[in-house]
């Protein structure tokens, strides 16, 4: 990923109800860290590999036909393979599989409707890429309504090889927003801490990727935990704790720049950032007067106003999308459960009820959902609330393994979140259905943290 404004490629991006963790940064005390993270497995991956795992599809049938090819220099960068895994993960489309196609066509006067309707695929993507010399590359492609027998979209791509992918995702997005009706994801990029373990210790990198986990970036490199990283609306900045100088922070650094500024470091803790819908407050969880509890901190004025008042843990608010509510994580009824109260301060209301652990919420783009970290006796899952639901209810998301922190895609169709298979701390994303999961897989260490950039950077 190359992070630019001016480049053809701009990768157009808790311990547990306070797990009471302790971090120890070389020093003889140990520091309390509010709903973070730190389980530092070793992933020992081979580069990037994405599994897409999941049965019974019930999206919209679709084919991906492989695009004809002149002199593609990188079989990793196949638009047609890079297509069907996006949609595919989406959990919008059933991908038929190209040993079903009938004919393999490139042009539109190449294509029998009839072969695909026989397949019973609605949809039908076709293309192809010309080797235009000086490592410039056209890729054009046609997204087809097999049963009108008409074109619904086409466009034409002229791009260096190793953009080969960033169109592939814009291709993606185009299909998605044709097909349902709203902008997709796969243009758009994750950030994420990667933790590696050498004999000098521990190094922690704030990184930044395709959708798919290609083309990683490190934006910061640290000898300092790395934790909580939250985009602000605009792509063009991320919040994030790191513990420095024998004490939390929370900086604000510029994902173009690298510029970063701390903001005003309170006595106590100071984690979890969350930025407002509208860019210009976060919300924090803070302990300057003596309990974690929720703030709200306005950027401008460098003012933090306290929201919560209990003499549990509350932490980890996020914001719903209208801006007016706050939700977060709380232990004031024993086990960590979800409470909401006004941006503005007000008294909380409970959420949730189900399971014996809810923590880590987030709200979907469209304020109706809320995903979360829980366990209802079956592991650390994925838990969905749905906002209104007055009997507290959860429901679980079958995954493959013990999850930690989760994220919704923009488009709200995807969560993206950290597991832990086997020994392996991987990525990986969900569809809202919970029928397609996918994995993605890194070179190193351990990963965790994800969350998605709010819009494309090219945007």
């Amino acid at each position: 990923m190359t992070i630019s404004r001016n480049s053809t490629y701009c990768s157009t991006p808790m311990a547990r109800q306070t797990r009471q963790r302790y971090v120890r940064q070389g020093m003889a005390w140990y520091l309390v860290i509010a709903l973070s993270i730190f389980r530092f497995e070793s992933a020992g991956a081979q580069g990037v590999t994405i599994e897409v795992t999941g049965g019974a599809y019930s999206g919209i049938p679709i084919s991906v036909v492989p695009f004809s090819i002149n002199g593609l220099p990188d079989p990793n960068h196949q638009p047609a393979e890079i297509i069907e895994s996006n949609l595919r993960a989406s959990g919008r489309f059933d991908v038929i599989p190209e040993k079903l196609h009938l004919s393999r066509p490139d042009a539109l006067n190449e294509v029998n409707f009839r072969d695909w309707r026989i397949i019973k695929s609605e949809a039908l993507v076709i293309g192809n890429i010309v080797n235009l010399g000086n490592d410039r590359y056209e890729i054009r492609f046609r997204l087809l309504d097999v049963f009108s027998e008409t074109q619904l979209v086409g466009k034409k791509f002229v791009v260096p090889a190793n953009n080969m992918r960033q169109a592939a995702h814009q291709i993606s997005d185009a299909i998605y927003e044709q097909m349902i009706g709203r902008p997709g994801d796969f243009n758009k990029a994750i950030a994420f801490v990667n933790v590696r373990s050498t004999e000098e210790g521990k190094t922690y990198r704030l990184q930044i990727a395709d959708s798919d986990g290609w083309n990683p970036k490190t934006i910061l490199e640290s000898p300092y935990a790395i934790l909580s990283p939250s985009w602000s609306p605009d792509a063009n900045r991320i919040a994030y704790v790191s513990i420095e100088d024998n004490r939390t922070r929370i900086f604000i650094q510029n994902v173009w720049t690298g510029e970063r500024m701390a903001i005003n470091e309170f006595e106590g803790l100071n984690t979890a950032p969350s930025w407002s819908p509208d860019g210009r407050k976060l919300a924090l969880t803070l302990s300057r007067d003596g309990n974690p509890e929720i703030y709200v901190y306005d950027i401008t004025t460098k003012i933090a106003k306290r929201i919560t008042r209990n003499p549990a843990i509350d932490t980890e608010a996020a914001w719903s999308p209208g801006g007016d509510t706050l939700i977060f994580s709380s232990g004031r009824a024993g086990n960590p459960r979800i409470y909401s109260v006004p941006a503005d301060g007000g008294e909380p209301t409970r959420l949730t009820r189900s399971g014996n652990y809810n923590a880590g919420p987030t709200f979907s783009p469209d304020g109706r959902l809320i995903a979360m970290i829980t366990n209802q006796g079956n592991g650390y899952k994925i838990g969905l609330y749905s906002v209104g639901d007055t009997s507290g209810t959860v429901t679980e998301l079958s995954t493959a393994g013990e999850e930690e922190f989760v994220r919704f895609s923009p488009s709200g169709d995807m969560l993206v979140f950290a597991t832990t298979v086997g020994n392996q701390s991987r990525l990986s994303t969900i569809s809202i259905n919970g029928q397609v999961q996918r994995f993605l897989k890194y070179e190193d260490g351990a990963y965790r943290e994800p969350t998605w950039s709010p819009i494309s950077f090219n945007q």
